[in-house]
């Protein structure tokens, strides 16, 4: 034995460690790495260490492989397998990762790739923090037949069990079909990548359709149709690093668990900073519309809004923002759009980020303005009363702080589940253009006078002045303050203060809510 051996004994156990280490970190070799490189993707662990803090990811089970022999498996094995696994931190703060990687037999689902992610589910659980899903497979591994499929179901599993306690993310820069798509379905918000990421029900016969029919992916299951015609997706990224970037982003806004309290940062906004703009901002004519958006950014902390579903469902916008520092859930109807009338779509926008809000602790601030319900054959047809009660629901369920502010319209059933008073909500305030009533002034006296309006020999004039009379009285908000529906009504210009002061009462606010094992929401 040489001088240095006796002074290192255990080097060549050292050396063949660090040798086994880059074998792994090859994936599936480095043909297959500069193939996916081609396409503009990254591998698996490219894209973890973009995502994390610099030097703090920490891989584990990365020695595991299948055991399956059948068609050839025995030739293809890879320490690892198509799946990379670990933790690390985002700003400062713990998250668990796993990563698909494409280069390992198409990052397809096998036993082993479920037992590596449900411990990572796992660790999320037991330790508090998020977790992030790289996605990019070819979905389930057909050589391995049931195994794979019970991974799945492992794996769907602890998403379920996963949801309200730790935010779940799914970040998709690859094809994600078949069974695959469930997981990211599970989770609480899908990040898609334009050109690369895909998602389908329905794996190898959607190829072959689309090859057969001449389809172009992107218009049957890409970033922008998930995004805008499907729901399924919440942001639509340019690229990988793009994707990296939101995910960092909503990890800001988001607690590490339903234990924990949403980030707090140091407020650089004034707390009493006076919009006056929003004093002119609402058009007189209330058949104009005007951006809601406007009336947020001017609210909320400077540049601090983060619109969640932006590309979905155009006449409800939610996302969220900060009030001096604190996490806020902003709900709002959009006037720009379909004049903020809530249809299907918008229901089930609006119900499942209240829900996914409340679980984890973020208040909620609702803005509205709607003239009610979409109508209609397709929309009855389609079950907007099912989908509307879902807003009511998910409203009455949450026990956050909540506040609203009725801006212009609240008319109908739609006033009632758009966070009204007796829904629970902590403060309603109005501005002086809200109008709440059971419809438009036009409409009532078109339903209510139909028999005296005939009998008038001016109808036009009569009606014009009826709905002068029915306006005064029900487009102010004064009547419905003095009974009480309303708690307070602003200047406009005073809404930022007013929300602060209010949350700052109700930080603290305690609901105590009948033992039951869970709610039975019209799905």
């Amino acid at each position: 034995m040489t001088q240095e051996n006796k002074d290192q004994p255990h080097q060549e156990l050292i050396d063949e460690l660090l040798q086994r280490r880059e074998i792994i970190k090859q994936g599936g070799g480095q043909k297959r790495i500069d193939a996916q490189h081609a396409k503009g993707k990254q591998t698996a662990r490219e894209r973890i260490l973009q995502l994390l803090d610099r030097g703090s990811f920490r891989e584990i089970d990365s020695y595991l492989t299948h055991r399956h022999t059948d068609f050839g498996m025995d030739k293809k094995r890879f320490e690892g397998d198509a799946v990379v696994i670990g933790f690390g931190k985002v700003d400062g703060r713990m998250v668990c990762v796993y990563s698909q990687d494409f280069t390992v037999l198409g990052g397809s689902f096998s036993e082993v790739q479920g037992q590596k992610v449900s411990k990572v589910l796992d660790l999320a659980m037991d330790s508090g923090v998020p977790v992030i899903g790289i996605m990019d497979s070819v979905g389930a591994r057909i050589q391995e037949g049931v195994y794979s499929l019970a991974a799945y179901s492992e794996l769907f599993w602890r998403n379920t069990q996963a949801s309200g306690i730790v935010p779940q993310i799914s970040v998709m820069v690859g094809p994600c079909a078949g069974g695959s798509v469930y997981s990211p379905g599970l989770t609480d918000f899908i990040i898609m990548t334009k050109g690369t990421s895909h998602m389908f029900i329905t794996g190898p016969k959607v190829i072959e359709t689309v090859t057969r029919e001449q389809v172009d992916l992107d218009s049957l299951g890409g970033a922008i149709v998930h995004n805008s015609v499907s729901g399924v997706a919440h942001f639509a990224a340019e690229d990988e690093t793009d994707a990296m970037t939101i995910t960092r982003k909503l990890l800001s806004y988001l607690p590490s668990s339903n234990a924990s309290p949403p980030p707090l940062i140091t407020p650089t906004d004034d707390p009493w900073r006076s919009e006056e703009r929003l004093n002119s901002l609402i058009p007189t004519d209330p058949s104009e519309s005007y951006d809601i958006n406007d009336v947020i950014d001017l609210i909320f902390d400077k540049d601090s809004f983060f619109p969640v579903h932006a590309h979905f469902a155009p006449n409800a916008v939610v996302g969220f923002a900060r009030l001096h520092g604190r996490t806020i859930a902003v709900i709002a109807n959009q006037p720009l759009h379909k004049a903020g009338v809530i249809d299907i779509d918008a229901s089930d926008k609006i119900a499942r980020f209240i829900r996914f809000s409340d679980a984890f602790n973020i208040p909620l601030v609702s803005f509205i303005d709607t003239p009610g319900f979409m109508p209609g054959v397709n929309q009855e047809h389609g079950g907007i009363i099912r989908h509307g009660a879902k807003i009511v629901y998910a409203y009455s369920e949450a026990t956050v702080p909540k506040l609203a502010v009725i801006i212009r319209k609240a008319y109908g059933g739609a006033y009632i589940v758009m966070s009204s008073k007796y829904i629970r909500t902590d403060f309603v305030y109005a501005w002086p253009t809200a109008e709440v009533a059971v419809m438009g002034a036009e409409g009532a006296v078109n339903i209510l006078y139909a028999k005296e309006l005939k009998e008038e020999e001016n109808p036009e004039e009569a009606k014009k002045q009826i709905v002068a009379e029915f306006q005064e009285k029900f487009s102010k908000p004064y009547n419905v303050a003095a009974s009480g529906h309303i708690d307070e009504v602003l200047v406009p210009a005073e809404t930022r203060s007013n929300l602060i002061a209010a949350l700052e009462l109700l930080r603290d606010k305690k609901v105590t809510v009948r033992k039951k094992k869970h709610g039975n929401i019209p799905m």
